[in-house]
């Protein structure tokens, strides 16, 4: 394996890392070395994503703990468990989020905004705050936030959505200015349409399908490995001069005409 992308005794935590673009994540790390910690709300699904690791990268590669991100004392928890079963954290992955509403600004309930707000904004902040501290001590650390092209302009019918999508890529401008001095990078990852349950409600409808696909200049929607692969590079050595960063991963959508 090139040294670039080995991540040999490296620690990882890939929250929302069940299914998805999480679970695909998990698996790469793990491939590349790490240890890797599964995490999101429902621990069955975790313990077969972690079997399923440890039955091809060897026993005790990855753990599965469960976690709800909108709860404070769960990450503290999940951060404290996570060092006690590995050591301290060197690459965090921050995938997990939730979209309660679909439709226009005007109509979403107070609840439902808050609910995005914490889920997807408040809950990368604390537990990237969590992890910091000995990535400092350590000078070295990469923390990724999973965002999507939803951030990048208005939206119709995804506002609030998009707004926390927007707020992600700060949070990791801001980490990258206050802790580059101490080796701490971070980036985040704006994907485009891609194959997963969380959007199943977009690539299932055929209309939009076409529309999405149509206006990419891959034309096609795009696959959670695809996403996946920038994670490794943005937490390997491949990816150390790397930070501050909102990388595009929308199969060329910004590209045609």
């Amino acid at each position: 394996m090139s040294t670039l992308f080995n991540l040999s005794g490296k620690k990882a935590i890939i929250t929302g890392s069940s299914r998805g673009i999480g679970k695909a994540t998990a698996i790469r790390l793990a491939e590349h070395g790490a240890k890797v910690v599964i995490t999101s709300r429902k621990i069955d699904a975790c313990e077969e994503v972690a079997s399923e690791i440890n039955s091809t990268y060897g026993s005790d590669t990855a753990i599965a703990l469960a976690c709800n991100i909108s709860d404070k004392e769960q990450l503290a928890k999940l951060h404290k468990d996570s060092v006690a079963w590995c050591g301290e954290i060197d690459i965090l992955v921050c995938n997990a989020a939730i979209n309660p509403y679909f439709g226009p600004s005007l109509n979403i309930p107070d609840s439902a905004f808050e609910k995005i707000m914490r889920s997807n904004v408040q809950s990368n902040f604390w537990l990237t705050n969590m992890v910091i501290p000995s990535m400092i001590k350590s000078k070295d650390g990469s923390i990724i936030i999973i965002s999507s092209i939803a951030g990048l302009h208005g939206s119709s019918l995804l506002g609030a959505y998009a707004i926390s999508k927007a707020a992600d890529s700060q949070l990791a401008r801001n980490i990258s200015v206050e802790h580059g001095p101490n080796g701490v990078r971070a980036n985040c990852i704006s994907p485009g349409l891609i194959k997963t349950d969380f959007a199943r409600a977009l690539w299932e409808n055929e209309s939009i399908l076409k529309s999405q696909t149509n206006k990419s200049a891959l034309k096609r929607i795009g696959m959670p490995d695809e996403i996946a692969g920038a994670v490794v590079f943005l937490a390997s050595q491949a990816g150390s001069f790397t930070t501050g960063q909102n990388i595009v991963i929308d199969g060329g959508e910004g590209e045609t005409a």
